[in-house]
């Protein structure tokens, strides 16, 4: 009885093994903010954030909101997914209490950004939406 509960805990301990590093290795990659600058293409914009969540055109004018997950450079990805082996190996896998839930919290930050785009789909002016708890707060983004 004793060999099967041991053989039972070794399975369930090694299937553990390695949550927390595939989700680090599937976190959401970085978007590339630079295509919201001023005078950028429309279809780059919708290239690099995906479609638009609502989209209005009004007097010449497209109003569009794009909400995605800003993710991290593949630089931090990796150095994560290796940190999360080498803890599951160091401590036969008791690192997943402590990395899953960490992979969890870091799963990137949920943006929304509206952006204005003139008659010739180039950006216009672009404005970073920011949900807080009880209000909504937009805050200008720089340069525009």
């Amino acid at each position: 009885m004793k060999k099967v509960l041991v053989v039972w805990g070794i399975t369930i301990l090694f299937s553990l093994q390695g949550c927390a590093a595939v989700m680090a290795s599937k976190q959401p990659s970085q978007k590339n903010l630079a295509v919201l600058d001023v005078g950028k293409p429309r279809s780059g914009v919708v290239a690099e954030l995906g479609a638009p969540v609502i989209s209005e055109a009004k007097e010449g004018e497209r109003k569009e909101i794009y909400t995605f997950q800003q993710g991290y450079p593949k630089w931090a990805k990796v150095s994560r997914t290796f940190w999360h082996s080498a803890a599951d190996v160091a401590t036969l896998g008791l690192w997943e209490v402590i990395g899953s839930p960490t992979e969890v919290y870091f799963s990137g930050q949920q943006l929304s950004y509206e952006v204005v785009f003139d008659d010739q789909d180039k950006v216009k002016h672009t404005q970073l939406i920011k949900e807080t708890a009880d209000t909504e707060t937009v805050i200008p983004k720089t340069g525009s």
